[in-house]
């Protein structure tokens, strides 16, 4: 069934690690990852290969520091935009990621040790570059009791020190619902506070099996209790599935949970081991979703097929007055 010549739906059904079927009649199907056709990109989605100056001169910079990124570790395909731009977002809590996501290239597996010295050197990075605004995001570490969130607000600190005029943006796992883990990120004042929805409700136990809806919900409006100064932001992915109506219906929700910022991006499939792409959207409908989600009610919204959560998010940042850095409280 073609969707107004924009992409291609299978009839094949979504099931989760027990074989259950997700969802039920009417829903719009996802094929199975063993079964899934090859897809080819349509050309809104093809980008240069990456190799300028400035995108060796940081990866030079970040093996030297020992640092790792999400865009490499994601296979990001903005990297050699935003590399050539100096711009980066920073893993830390190592590379090894204790959750297995359907759509997520990162490697999992169980993690070994902590590198306390990682802020520091990721503070010393920013201070390189120049960094106006730095993003830092981390694997979840589930085996720490604490999420790995003192690191978090060790390297939000570690740059206010050494950059103190740089915004800092940080994208946070669930913490599996350590309300506490939460606060001591908050506590570190970044000046936005991250955490991707990533999908619709629906499609939770197969996209990602280890977290949960109304937890991610719920931390959000957390973040926005705790300092209503504070910008929140999250991003959900298109074309595993979901259907228009889930996806207004999730966006209603995270204006509800207080959400400032949103990124819709199209998925795409790192590997024949990940969830199979169900549709490509073409630009036009994430201008058509862009304007719903300023209806709705989103301070801005950042939509397009090759979005992601850090994409532009300087540029974001300073659309809706977050360019500055929030002062200590008293």
């Amino acid at each position: 069934m073609k969707d107004a010549g924009h992409g291609v739906y299978s009839k094949h059904v979504l099931r989760d690690a027990t074989g259950a079927i997700v969802g039920g009649e009417g829903m719009l199907p996802v094929v199975e990852a063993r079964e899934a056709p090859v897809v080819r990109k349509p050309e809104w989605l093809k980008v240069r290969a990456p190799g300028g100056e400035n995108f060796m001169r940081l990866k030079g910079l970040l093996r030297t520091l020992n640092l790792r990124t999400v865009c490499e570790e994601a296979r990001c395909p903005n990297i050699g935009e935003c590399f050539e731009n100096l711009t980066a977002t920073f893993m830390i809590l190592g590379d090894i990621c204790t959750r297995r996501c359907g759509f997520c290239a990162v490697t999992h597996g169980r993690p070994t040790g902590l590198d306390r010295q990682e802020p520091g050197r990721v503070a010393d990075a920013v201070k390189v570059l120049g960094l106006e605004h730095a993003v830092i995001t981390s694997v979840n570490r589930d085996d720490l009791p604490d999420g790995g969130a003192p690191i978090f607000a060790a390297t939000i600190h570690a740059i206010r020190e050494t950059s103190p005029g740089c915004t800092v943006e940080v994208l946070i796992p669930d913490f599996k619902g350590n309300w506490g883990a939460l606060e001591t990120v908050l506590e570190a004042q970044p000046d936005i506070l991250n955490h991707n929805t990533e999908t619709v409700p629906r499609l939770y136990r197969v996209v990602r099996p280890g977290a949960r809806y109304e937890r991610s919900l719920e931390l959000l409006e957390r973040a926005k209790r705790f300092d209503t100064a504070m910008r929140t932001k999250s991003g959900l992915m298109l074309g595993l599935g979901e259907e228009q109506d889930e996806l207004v219906s999730t966006m209603r929700d995270l204006v509800r949970a207080g959400c400032d910022i949103l990124t819709l991006g199209q998925y795409l499939r790192p590997s024949t081991n990940h969830l199979p792409i169900v549709r490509f959207y073409h630009p036009d409908e994430f201008q058509e979703l862009k304007a719903i989600g300023q209806t709705l009610g989103f301070n801005h919204v950042e939509a397009g097929p090759l979005v992601r959560s850090s994409y532009h998010a300087g540029q974001q940042a300073r659309a809706i007055g977050g360019g500055t850095p929030l002062l200590p409280k008293d």
